[in-house]
């Protein structure tokens, strides 16, 4: 099996994510390398809560 690594198709390649308001913070799919490795196909997703406004709930 071979490895293809290709720029994270989350963040555009930059490891950071950021919100409508502006605040920035590491991408969660790349775990800010930029670089997505695309070997793993038994990915750990989580399912985040958001409100009406799609902001991400604590």
């Amino acid at each position: 099996m071979t490895v293809r690594k290709i720029a994270c198709r989350a963040c555009h390649g930059t490891g950071m994510l950021s919100d409508d308001e502006g605040w920035q913070y590491t991408c969660s799919v790349c775990h800010g390398n930029g670089i997505e490795n695309r070997v793993a196909s038994n990915r750990n997703v989580r399912i985040m809560e958001v409100d009406e406004n799609n902001r991400l709930l604590d």
